[in-house]
């Protein structure tokens, strides 16, 4: 034994517990033997600052938990994102893929502390959270606050797809919500039994009870259109390739457009660009730069308007090195020797080679129709130039054209009835018809059954853009959309049915089985506290799983427990017999 004050013999008792110290020594780096706490459940296990660093904790888990959450589900536009990192940054780099991995790295740091706080404070553990943790903390909080507050400045339409999201994971985000407030009941219900003052009883319970509630009435206010009767879903949406197979090949190529072809799409979206010498020809960016090698051979004009070049300049281009280069996609790899060989000989393809290409396999067009800058030759006829090509100079049939630009519409209508009029606004349904509108081309933000209903009330069709995940288009499908436009043709038209689509009886026997599960296990978590706190043998004939009142622990077993016996300073025995209650002291004391 050892004596801290002279003449004072004490016994020091100590416990191995494994579980304990690990927990210890990951959450404050204290990697000695712990030994058993004597602050009691329910009272207050740390200081302030450690209590402080405990509420840090609980709140930086939640703020990281929504930023992984919300970029999880902004994939869709994970290519638009770096695409415009690249125009700002001049260099590419797959910057949304390193912003899913870091975001996902520190939750699961978070909710790796917050999870051994919960178990050191469910074994009564004195809370020490090492200085290194807290950097480790502050970082992550400033990271998560940083990211979520520019996002939401730059991409916050993202905020309306995670809104989508909810139709789809609601049922299943409620079921996970359940589960972790029922494996909470029961170190909820440990502290609640174990604490002596009234008052924080009913603080603890009361805010258990109202999260726990709130969860079980959530799916009461949860709307889905993927929740359906069953023969009430209409086909799925057709498949346009945006800008071809963007995927598989480089975009706005004619290899592209014939990967298109051949993964199944049903129509083909571009962007149509005039040259200085009057032929239309396909490019997305208004410069060459990101697409092309204009860098190599026009090193003075790289940032140039595509428009302000001659069909000569632009067939010598390359349009497929980047591809490979960049990748993307992450798909380059998957290619074989001669389809790389293929993309590496890519060039700019005119419009009526794409018109041509969708006549001969029965594909619609659709396109974006740049206007040409000031001093452009064809800056005030691009529209009946356009409308040249499509009647004289290529074999397709108007009608496989929807008609997209807005300008001189009255015009083109006039000119060309049978073009499938094409519009990109909202507007009333009489403004719609009055323009012979009949078809919408809408971002898949504004994707609503209610609205996508209404216009085809009046034979006006919807088509959602640029839709590439399988749980968008899913709800794009159960929502009735008649098309979609995507870069993942080959991955979406493999779907048979929607993912998620359950009847509202099948949804409401998963809404009320977790619940009613969920309630059985809670009740049954406090009633064995409430049994064992008061010290009831379990079964007939039992002992008591408890000892010297409700706040002891269970018994361990002697060989978990080795002492060290008492000598006294002043010649006490050896064996000298200890006094009773004898207080356990630290092996040593916290830093």
């Amino acid at each position: 034994g050892w004596s801290l004050c002279p003449g004072i013999p004490i016994r020091a008792r100590y416990e191995h517990q494994p579980f304990v110290s690990c927990l210890g020594g990951l959450y404050g780096c204290q990697w000695r033997r712990y030994q058993r706490a004597k602050a009691q459940p329910g009272e207050c296990c740390c200081s302030r600052l450690e209590c402080g660093s405990f509420a840090l904790i609980i709140v930086t888990f939640f703020l990281t938990l929504v930023l992984l959450y919300f970029w999880s589900e902004a994939q869709n536009d994970y290519n638009d994102f770096d695409w415009f990192n690249f125009g700002n940054l001049g260099f590419w780099f797959p910057w949304s893929v390193v912003l899913l991995v870091a975001a996902a790295a520190l939750f699961t740091y978070i909710a790796l502390l917050l999870v051994l706080a919960v178990c050191l404070l469910s074994e009564g553990q004195r809370l020490y959270l090492h200085w290194s943790h807290k950097i480790g903390i502050l970082v992550t909080l400033s990271f998560s606050i940083s990211a979520t507050a520019v996002l939401s400045d730059l991409w916050s339409k993202e905020w309306t797809t995670l809104l989508l999201s909810f139709q789809v994971t609601a049922p299943y985000l409620h079921v996970g919500g359940v589960s972790l407030m029922t494996l909470l009941s029961w170190p909820i219900a440990l502290h609640f039994f174990r604490m002596n003052k009234r008052e924080r009883q009913v603080v603890i319970l009361s805010l258990y009870l109202a999260v726990l509630l709130t969860l079980y009435l959530v799916p009461l206010g949860m709307y889905s259109s993927c929740i359906k009767d069953e023969g009430t879903l209409g086909p799925a949406p057709i498949l346009i390739g945006h800008r071809g197979a963007p995927m598989l090949a480089p975009e706005n190529t004619q290899l592209s457009f014939e990967r298109a072809v051949e993964a199944g799409g049903e129509g083909l979206e571009t962007d149509v660009t005039i040259s200085y010498d009057g032929i239309p020809f396909l490019m997305h960016d208004s410069t060459l730069r990101r697409t092309t090698n204009a860098h190599e051979m026009f090193p003075n004009r790289t940032d140039a308007p595509a428009a302000m070049f001659t069909w000569s300049e632009l067939e010598i281009l390359n349009a497929g090195s980047w591809f490979l280069q960049r990748d993307p996609f992450g798909t380059a790899s998957s290619l074989g020797v001669q389809e790389k060989v293929q993309v590496q000989n890519q060039t700019i393809p005119t419009l009526k080679e794409l018109l041509n290409l969708a006549a001969q396999h029965g594909r619609l067009v659709i396109f974006d129709l740049r206007r040409p800058p000031r001093g452009h030759p064809y800056r005030d006829t691009w529209i009946s130039r356009t409308l040249e090509v499509i009647h004289n100079e290529s074999s397709i049939n108007s009608s496989q054209v929807l008609w997209l630009p807005a300008d001189q519409r009255s015009l083109v209508q006039e000119l060309d009835p049978d073009l499938q009029q094409t519009s990109g606004d909202h507007g009333t349904l009489a403004e719609l018809q009055e323009e012979h509108i009949v078809r919408l081309n809408l971002h898949y933000s504004h994707m609503s059954q209610e609205q996508i209903r209404k216009y085809a009330s009046v034979n006006i069709s919807t088509n959602l853009y640029v839709i590439s995940q399988p749980w968008l288009y899913s709800l794009a499908w159960c929502a009735g959309a008649h098309s979609v436009t995507t870069n993942a043709l080959h991955i979406l038209k493999k779907l048979q049915r929607p993912l998620f689509l359950m009847t509202p009886e099948d949804y409401s026997l998963m809404w009320s089985l977790t619940d009613n599960v969920s309630a059985f296990l809670i009740a049954a978590v406090f009633i064995f506290h409430w049994w064992r706190e008061r010290g009831l043998p379990f079964w007939s004939g039992s002992r008591q799983v408890n000892e010297n009142g409700p706040y002891s622990k269970f018994r361990t077993e002697l060989s978990d427990v080795w002492s060290i016996s008492s000598i006294g300073v002043r010649g006490e025995p050896h064996n000298s017999p200890a006094p009773p209650n004898l207080p356990t002291i630290s092996e040593e004391p916290p830093v």
